[in-house]
């Protein structure tokens, strides 16, 4: 089927990766890889002591206490999914759209993966009865929904969940006894820290919720691949820890040791990797705004972005403007954008959308120059959004939606 393979890599539903930063390395990080890179003993399954000591930190730091026996880490936060999708069995519930790496896991393992609408003010989090209305449906037509994975800080939507609304839907979870994994990835890039109030439902409920974090969300570069996952108190979550480490050393999926160290000594937090996460976040929210103006000026519908590094626009407004190109589904207009932005722009079929819808995920990192030095400057100008590289990015941007716009009104039928 056609955009089944874009790449020869498999199926859309396996891409694409998160959205990185697309700046240099902090060279405190890479010193702290460096000085690791000696050592002959790889790290255990699971994690080594200082790298979840420090995880143990970071999480306490953040209101969810934890000791080590309650941490597990692994390369990334695929293998800690697919850990708890063996370790947990029975069908797994996501929202629509959702992250493109949560439901391959569950295919891979055999488990139907079933789609729950989101509320119309955010994504990530599934619209609490939408929720029980598919885990009845499930149970009446033979299912067994135990795991629940959901996102406060959303990729692909860049939204944050409202406290009331997590609330509701970790209570109606709870109710229909599902075990929630929380991904965390994007806690960390909040653009409007102190205007926006992000809960974890670990907060809320603290027997059934495993809080995974992926590094690359704002610690450490996507290439570096190490992820930490918090269980729950109580026999429950012990069992669930330790099935989880049978499954990764099955796997015998290890943090690469020099990548540990990195990863512990980004995990406490020390005053340069704060400030350079700082303004790595504020760069991106400068761009996403900037980006989120032009989208939306232009006649499509985009969620104002609140975290990460990336923004989700809905062309559906602009489908007669399209249509003239012949672009009718996601993966055509996947195809359209990317040739015209010169950059990825992965449909929302990838995100569990349906293909028809036309969506797709824009990355702020490719808006920031195309070298390593263009984009370091970016970090440090005070205006970077007028520096020529990011200029000149945003004017294509703004060029290609206003002719989709334009495009679109030429097609409307005389009034």
């Amino acid at each position: 089927m056609r955009g089944t393979e874009p790449e020869g890599h498999g199926p859309v539903r396996y891409g694409p990766p998160l959205p990185d930063d697309g700046l240099p390395v902090l060279p405190e990080l890479s010193d702290a890889l460096a000085a690791a890179a000696g050592r002959a003993a790889g790290e255990p399954v699971g994690g080594g002591t200082a790298l979840l000591t420090a995880a143990c930190g970071y999480w306490e730091r953040r209101g969810l206490a934890a000791g080590p026996e309650r941490a597990v880490a692994a390369p990334g936060a695929p293998a800690l999914l697919l850990a708890l999708t063996a370790a947990l069995g029975g069908d797994v519930l996501v929202p629509r759209p959702c992250a493109a790496w949560w439901a391959p896991y569950a295919r891979l393992l055999g488990r139907p993966v079933f789609h729950v609408p989101t509320a119309a003010e955010c994504g990530g989090v599934p619209d609490p009865y939408a929720l029980l209305e598919t885990v009845r449906r499930v149970r009446a037509e033979g299912g067994d929904p135990r795991l629940l994975v959901l996102s406060v800080a959303d990729d692909p939507t860049a939204t944050v969940a409202p406290p009331e609304l997590l609330h509701e839907t970790v209570e109606a979870a709870t109710g229909e006894g599902l075990h929630l994994v929380s991904d965390e990835t994007w806690r960390d890039t909040l653009h409007a820290a102190h205007d926006t109030v992000l809960l974890s439902p670990a907060e809320m409920l603290h027997d059934r919720v495993t809080v995974v974090t992926d590094l690359a969300g704002a610690l450490l570069p996507p290439g570096w691949p190490a992820a930490v996952a918090r269980f729950p108190e109580g026999a429950a979550g012990d069992g669930l820890h330790a099935r989880v480490l049978d499954v990764l050393t099955a796997l015998d999926a290890r943090v690469a040791g020099p990548v540990a160290a990195a990863a512990a000594y980004a995990l406490d937090e020390p005053e340069p990797l704060g400030r350079h996460v700082d303004a790595v976040v504020r760069l991106h929210a400068r761009v996403a705004g900037a980006a989120h103006h032009a989208v939306v000026a232009a006649g499509a519908l985009c969620p104002p972005p609140q975290a990460g590094r990336h923004l989700y626009v809905d062309l559906g407004p602009l489908r007669s403007g399209l249509a003239a190109h012949g672009v009718s589904d996601a993966q055509e207009l996947e195809d359209f954008l990317a040739a015209r932005l010169g950059m990825p722009a992965p449909g929302g079929h990838r995100f569990g959308d349906d293909l028809d819808a036309l969506r797709v995920r824009l990355s702020t990192g490719p808006l920031l120059g195309g070298t390593d030095a263009e984009r370091a400057q970016c970090l440090d100008a005070p205006a970077p959004l007028e520096l020529p590289p990011v200029a000149r990015a945003l004017t294509t941007l703004k060029s290609v939606f206003d002719d989709l716009r334009d495009d679109a009104h030429r097609r409307e039928p005389p009034r």
